[in-house]
């Protein structure tokens, strides 16, 4: 049997010819990475304008500190994955994520944990409470937060108190009214408002087990009592004047209850005529005010939570 070598020998140089054409093409269009350094970072933090704490040069300070910041380093030596999680161990960092491309640019995204509660208890606790309720430590100052006093615990903190944060930091009206919320001894919640004299008392947010319904549960007690809060603004405090009361029951359902400011402290303010209070009631029929000498706070023999804290 005749062989052609000779056509044998023609096709083979073809095949090594287009492998290597193939090869060639591919590693002039991908540079080395043994040569190539980093030539920039970018580093893009989400909310980096809001109440965060994280800024791209303390980012950079981080990197910095364990020698992993890629500025001028060689493009094969970086660990994207490392410095994911070198910055994922911030108390302040929600996620990162870290890549890098071949015109020598390597990128850096951050999402960090807000801040919508400080707390400041009676224990001496002092720490910001963030959108899930976990514990960031008080290392900065953030200003145009709500303040949380009084008597508090971790427990009721993250359970309670950051639900009730949320639900008023969802509302830019109650958000910029609200100024700081204060814990008493039996767990009733009062609020300070930024406008007014008055100390508003919300009452006792409500018990959940299960983290669903508990959160359910603050966020429709938080809505229906300040709902009646904005209508007794706008029916009776907007008649009356803001200053007349000093304090503002919304415990019970079906009427809001007020206690009048002494004479010597209302000063100016007038009284309020029968006239005016039967317009107020008129318009608003939940709205029920009282002297100061006839308001009296019911006591509450049993707390809204046990202290060991609720069943995620």
């Amino acid at each position: 049997m005749y062989i052609r070598w000779k056509s044998i020998t023609i096709a083979l140089i073809d095949v090594l010819l287009a492998v290597y054409l193939i090869l060639a093409v591919t590693s002039w269009n991908k540079p080395e990475e043994n040569v190539a350094v980093c030539n920039e970072v970018k580093i893009n933090i989400s909310d980096v304008n809001n109440a965060g704490f994280l800024s791209a040069e303390e980012v950079k300070d981080i990197l910095n500190k364990v020698k992993l910041y890629p500025l001028n380093k060689s493009m094969n030596a970086i660990n994207p994955r490392r410095i994911e999680e070198t910055l994922r161990t911030g108390p302040f960092v929600n996620t990162a994520q870290c890549y890098k491309t071949t015109s020598g640019i390597v990128f850096i995204n951050i999402t960090q944990r807000m801040p919508i509660i400080r707390i400041k208890s009676d224990n001496g606790d002092d720490y910001y409470l963030d959108d899930n309720g976990g514990i960031l430590p008080n290392s900065k100052y953030i200003s145009d937060l709500i303040i949380a006093t009084g008597s508090i615990n971790r427990i009721f903190a993250q359970y309670y108190l950051s639900s009730l944060a949320k639900e008023i930091n969802a509302s830019p009206f109650w958000l910029n009214q609200i100024e700081q919320i204060h814990v008493l001894p039996d767990r009733g919640i009062e609020l300070v408002p930024r406008v007014g004299n008055q100390i508003i008392f919300l009452g006792y947010l409500p018990y959940g087990k299960y983290k669903s319904a508990r959160e359910r549960g603050i966020r429709e007690f938080v809505s229906k009592k300040l709902d009646r809060l904005s209508k007794f603004y706008k029916y009776g405090m907007s008649k009356v004047g803001w200053n007349l009361y000093s304090y503002i029951n919304l415990e019970f359902d079906n009427q809001i209850v007020c206690k009048k400011q002494l004479h010597e402290e209302a000063g100016a303010e007038k009284s309020i005529t029968r006239s005016e209070a039967v317009d107020v009631k008129k318009n608003d029929p939940e709205v029920l005010e009282k002297k100061s000498s006839e308001v009296k706070k019911e006591k509450k023999t049993d707390g809204p939570m046990a202290e060991e804290g609720p069943t995620e």
